[in-house]
């Protein structure tokens, strides 16, 4: 029998179901890429990267194919990179282990790199029509109202609460409209601050509400001041850029850990005791192998990353003693033209000194021009 959460969710979900690209489609494919870009990342910011994501890798087997720098330029600015590194190697997985379709059972989905408990339901209860449960930001959430859940939603208890009840109410047989009826709800209603109660269809059954402490569920626990970092990053430069023929180097990230696979301007993080100027010298030695000049100021730039927060200054650089660098602790060293750089795939700081390197180039073009009229 189906509980009455499930009967006035699944009503309001038949009229009021939001319209996304990916909905409708009982491709297992398209329902695992917008599950895995949802994570941590707000709908409208998926779509447009959903909608270029699809028409690069049709399928598995395109992205399976694909080398990992096309997955990386596709995906970036989207952030949470380890997301496109896993989906890119899954997809491979999926092909050479199960004939490039993808499996229904959760069990066999969560074996899959970055496939959790959550995405596995999703897909399976999405794509497939199994009765599978799921759990994320906007489910806990109304959970944690709708039953007043008052232990904090990421403690170990208030976690298998939660999961607990996700699956006791599952519709049998309508489980994939029930999960997307409850992220919905989450997202347009029950939202973090000022849920719109008077608009809820579980608003009668919600006993947060029924109490006056839905703004404070789910419970959460006290979090730690955000560490925050001054960083230092060189463009290091050779050639003559009236010429034409300047180039600048990039360093690879290593391909796991943050912002991994991706190319930056190389540097690192300021010591005690040390100027920028100082720090640079000292981190291009450790990572290159070579000493620099530092030069004039290319910025200041910040960003706030999951768990901390940096103020990067950016310096122009030339290599001091015609040593070349080597990549000691980079996978891999490029020197690229100004204008080749939006082919690399890089981090929001660096992109944004990318973007001033090719203004500075169309400044100096247009310069020139104007000096030859």
């Amino acid at each position: 029998m189906t509980s009455p959460i499930a009967e006035k969710l699944l009503s309001w979900y038949a009229e009021h179901a939001r319209q996304l690209p990916w909905r409708g489609s009982r491709d297992p494919y398209a329902v695992w890429v917008s599950e895995i870009m949802l994570q941590q990342t707000q709908v409208e910011t998926v779509i447009p990267y959903y909608q270029r994501w699809m028409a690069r890798f049709p399928t598995v087997e395109a992205l399976a194919e694909a080398p990992l720098q096309a997955a990386l330029n596709a995906w970036e600015g989207l952030g949470y990179y380890s997301r496109a590194r896993n989906l890119q190697r899954a997809a491979q997985v999926v092909v050479e282990q199960h004939g490039g379709r993808l499996p229904s059972d959760p069990s066999a989905l969560r074996k899959l790199p970055g496939i959790g408990a959550y995405t596995a339901g999703a897909i399976a209860s999405i794509a497939f029509g199994l009765d599978a449960p799921v759990l994320d930001g906007n489910i806990r959430r109304v959970l944690a109202r709708v039953f007043n859940v008052e232990e904090p939603a990421r403690s170990p208890y208030g976690e298998r609460r939660l999961w607990q009840l996700a699956e006791e109410h599952l519709p049998a047989g309508r489980a994939g409209d029930y999960n997307q009826a409850m992220m919905d709800l989450g997202a347009e209603i029950c939202t973090p601050r000022r849920p719109q109660c008077e608009r809820c269809p579980l608003a009668e059954l919600c006993q947060a509400r029924r109490l006056g402490v839905q703004e404070q569920r789910p419970a959460r626990t006290a979090r730690p001041q955000t560490p925050h970092y001054l960083v230092t990053a060189a463009v290091i430069r050779r050639g003559d850029p009236l010429q034409g023929g300047e180039q600048v180097l990039l360093a690879q990230r290593p391909l796991q850990g943050l912002l991994g696979g991706l190319w930056e301007f190389p540097g690192g993080k300021l010591q005690p005791g040390e100027d920028l100027a100082a720090c640079l010298r000292r981190e291009i030695c450790e990572e290159l192998g070579v000493e620099v000049s530092v030069g004039a100021s290319l910025g200041v730039y910040r960003h706030a990353y999951t768990h901390f927060r940096v103020t990067l200054h950016a310096f122009a650089c030339r290599l001091a003693n015609g040593a070349e660098p080597r990549p000691l602790q980079a996978h891999d060293l490029r020197w690229a033209q100004v204008s080749e750089l939006a082919n690399f795939p890089m981090g929001k700081i660096d992109r944004l000194i990318a973007r001033r390197l090719e203004q500075e180039i169309h400044s100096l073009s247009e310069g020139r021009s104007h000096a030859a009229g």
